[in-house]
């Protein structure tokens, strides 16, 4: 008898502690761009008990993510999809950032639309970047509904130089374009939101607060609740979006940052403090 399948498009620590959270009993199908951050996963969820697959994937590519969808596909029905993949303004070009974490991720969405399951879900982790910088409303509705192959010919995309205001315009567009997606995916019976985290400390967090460790600590100060989150609080979140129990929730994103958009809201904090 087949299992249900859940998927995983990049293997990081938010994304692996939210499969741990609801693969029990499933099949795992991870891809990632890395082979060693795919096998070092495998690992990991092997010695804990999960049935687990991976598969190279360049999130960035519709042929790539195509085939890892129909390589999920073929260990039988998807019921929940997880989309993690992206790149980080410190370690990466503009241009890179808005190929995998903006264009990358609609690429995904639409390519998933296709594979996933009635009673299905979908789960985008965007970012509290995605709350800070405002954009036109008739951008956004363009971020949000282009088809994902025609973005990069957008007059606001090309004109993009700067890595953070590019991070942040793809994390608003994965909210928004997920809002719109929420739409069409439920023509399929399938429900899909983001989840917007704030400071979790990942590996890959913890090289954007030594890259700027003043401004993070202001800002980690300056929210409501004082402090950086961890993956497992993400995963909670995640775990709840993905079950039957909101069943009622889709097209809507979830801000987890610790009370960093309050602080900012009610003047405790300013960006490029």
């Amino acid at each position: 008898m087949a299992k249900e399948v859940i998927v995983l498009l990049g293997a990081g620590k938010m994304g692996l502690a939210i499969v741990r959270r609801i693969a029990s009993g499933k099949k795992v199908v991870l891809g990632d761009l890395s082979s060693k951050i795919l096998e070092t996963a495998k690992e990991e969820l092997l010695d804990a008990g999960f049935d687990v697959d991976i598969k190279i994937v360049d999130g960035s590519n519709r042929r790539s993510i195509t085939e890892f969808a129909e390589y999920a596909a073929s260990f039988g029905q998807i019921s929940r999809y997880i989309h993690t993949a992206g790149v980080s303004p410190n370690m990466a070009k503009p241009e890179d950032i808005i190929k995998v974490d903006l264009i990358g991720t609609a690429i995904a969405l639409e390519v998933f639309r296709d594979y996933i399951g009635n009673g299905g879900a979908g789960l985008v982790i965007s970012s509290q970047a995605g709350h800070m910088i405002p954009f036109a409303a008739d951008f956004e509705k363009q971020l949000a509904q282009v088809p994902a192959d025609e973005i990069s010919d957008l007059a606001e995309i090309k004109a993009v130089d700067n890595s953070g205001y590019a991070y942040g315009m793809a994390k608003r567009a994965n909210i928004v374009r997920v809002q719109h997606e929420a739409i069409l995916w439920g023509d399929k019976g399938a429900r899909i939101n983001t989840v917007s985290p704030g400071i979790i400390i990942t590996p890959l967090a913890r090289h954007e607060l030594q890259a700027q460790p003043e401004s993070y600590a202001r800002m980690i100060e300056a929210s409501a609740t004082g402090r950086t989150g961890t993956p497992d609080e993400v995963a909670r979140a995640g775990e709840f979006l993905l079950s039957d129990d909101s069943s009622f929730i889709t097209g809507t994103d979830l801000l987890i940052d610790g009370g960093v958009m309050a602080a900012i809201k009610a003047g405790r904090y300013q960006l490029g403090m």
